[in-house]
């Protein structure tokens, strides 16, 4: 792994709300505005974007925390940007925080933790778990 961000650091990524992003539980939509779960994918996402950089070639990111407190909607059509800084770097374990707007509106903040392991070391935990074994 290589540690070359620091707290403070700062990413962001952006992503237009579209008719895919509106919550559907049982092919039924329940509101024309972005889901709370579609937040989740987006945020873990952009704050992996400093994981990618941070890899070696035999590591793989994992997610280990993320926390959402959705305070807006975002609706059609709009565009979403999500800053995201890094908060501590402890171990091979990355905490994020984030906070996703549209223009000046909060949609949502919160935390996100990562986790950089060795691919094969992560194989094989899946594994031992899967097959019934202790975690």
């Amino acid at each position: 792994m290589r540690s070359i961000y620091k707290p403070g650091d700062s990413k962001s990524y952006s992503f237009k709300v579209t008719d895919a992003h509106f919550p559907d539980f049982g092919n039924s939509i329940v509101h024309d505005v972005c889901a709370t779960y579609t937040l989740a994918k987006e945020i873990e996402w952009a704050s992996r974007l400093f994981v990618l950089d941070m890899l070696q070639k035999n590591e793989e990111g994992i997610g280990t925390l993320i926390t959402i407190e959705h305070v807006n909607p975002a609706f059609l059509n709009e565009q979403v940007c999500i800053n995201t800084i890094v908060m501590s770097l402890k171990g091979h374990e990355l905490l994020c925080s984030y906070v996703a707007s549209v223009g000046s509106r909060i949609i949502a903040k919160g935390r996100t933790g990562q986790k950089i392991l060795e691919k094969r070391k992560l194989i094989s935990r899946f594994s031992t778990l899967e097959q019934g074994g202790k975690k």
